[in-house]
């Protein structure tokens, strides 16, 4: 990434990077084009796959790979060259937005990489489903590759903003024997970093604000998607160990009492502000008791709330988060459906797991 940073709206280029983000947010596929892929077989996906915008990926990557591998490879190299491209136009203060938030991809290769390690998985697999879209250089990402330990990544990332939260989760993996405080330290870092060193009280509508919005939102929606896993489980975890600071629907001890009690963490969301947000997914949740389902359904609501933003905010860094997800979704939704589709999953099983709106 570029040094190019800032802490307020001065010298940002909106108009030019978000005249740009609208044009990209065109080509995203929509509901039906997911309807029609989940009646294809996966070479059939792939065919559909090459008259889209991915057509150069699946052109470049066609003559080494086919079938899923083609299409998981694709995808991941075009969000990457997305999201390379949003920082490439972006100046001042809106880069330094966009280069925080696109560090969400090092947390998820830092998680496939310790996954990989966890289950013995071969280092192609685990190279297979990272995606070089966030700060950290390839050099670095090899490295993490040819780690030959849990251990061993954890002190790779000692100089980075995940070092020293990942070194306390590690006593705890070593002691529990599983990886939830390894991932749960990596998500509290990278969202207590996003947070940081912006203003406690910035003007609603200026950029800044409307930054804070969105990833205060975000860290509200992460905490009751831990809170609900926790109520769920049953396990004897003290639920402030998941807490990720900077939302605004709970704090640590809300957090601690909501957990152990599902009915009264379902209401105090709908009496919150995302309660006619979240009102579908929360009924859903109640009546199939289906945690999966709720967990869709906060995705789903976390876009429609990044495009309210963008659409009532269009010259800032809203339509660009908004964008961030959106390509996000679709790139995840596609995994899931020639994944799904390849281990003879029907087009309505395979529907299931997707985010649609």
């Amino acid at each position: 990434m570029s040094s190019r940073t800032g802490t307020s709206g001065q010298g940002s280029n909106y108009e030019y990077v978000i005249a740009r983000v609208r044009a990209r947010s065109a080509s995203l596929f929509d509901d039906d084009d997911y309807r029609k892929l989940v009646r294809m077989g996966t070479g059939e996906i792939a065919r559909f796959m090459e008259e889209t915008e991915y057509e150069t990926e699946m052109n470049a990557l066609g003559s080494r790979y086919d079938g899923v591998d083609l299409v998981e490879y694709a995808l991941n190299r075009n969000l990457a060259k997305h999201f390379d491209d949003l920082l490439r136009w972006s100046e001042g203060a809106l880069y330094d937005y966009i280069a925080r938030y696109l560090r969400k991809f090092d947390v998820w290769n830092v998680k496939t990489v310790i996954r990989g390690l966890y289950s013995d998985a071969e280092r192609t697999e685990v190279e297979d489903d990272l995606i070089r879209a966030g700060e950290f250089a390839d050099r670095r990402i090899e490295d993490l590759l040819n780690a030959g330990s849990i251990e061993e990544v954890v002190e790779q990332l000692d100089d980075t903003i995940f070092g020293e939260s990942l070194a306390e989760a590690f006593d705890v993996y070593e002691e529990s024997g599983v990886l939830v405080p390894l991932e749960n330290a990596l998500d509290r870092a990278f969202y207590e970093t996003l947070l940081s060193g912006l203003p406690d009280n910035p003007e609603v509508d200026s950029p800044t604000g409307l930054y804070v919005e969105f990833l205060e939102t975000e860290v509200d929606f992460r905490n009751l998607r831990n809170a609900l896993r926790l109520a769920r489980s049953g396990a004897d975890i003290d639920p402030s160990e998941y807490f990720i600071e900077g939302g605004q629907l709970f704090d640590a001890q809300e957090v601690a009492q909501l957990s152990t009690n599902l009915d009264q963490l379902v209401s105090a969301v709908r009496e919150s502000k995302y309660g006619e947000d979240l009102d579908q997914a929360l009924s859903a949740l109640e009546e199939a008791d289906n945690l999966i389902d709720f967990e869709r359904a906060l995705d789903a609501a976390l876009l429609e709330y990044a495009d309210r933003l963008s659409n009532r905010y269009p010259l800032s860094v809203c339509p660009v988060l908004s964008y961030v997800l959106a390509k996000e979704r679709e790139v995840d939704n596609i995994r899931a459906i020639a994944r799904g589709r390849e281990a003879g999953l029907g087009p309505d099983e395979v529907e299931q797991e997707l985010v649609i709106l």
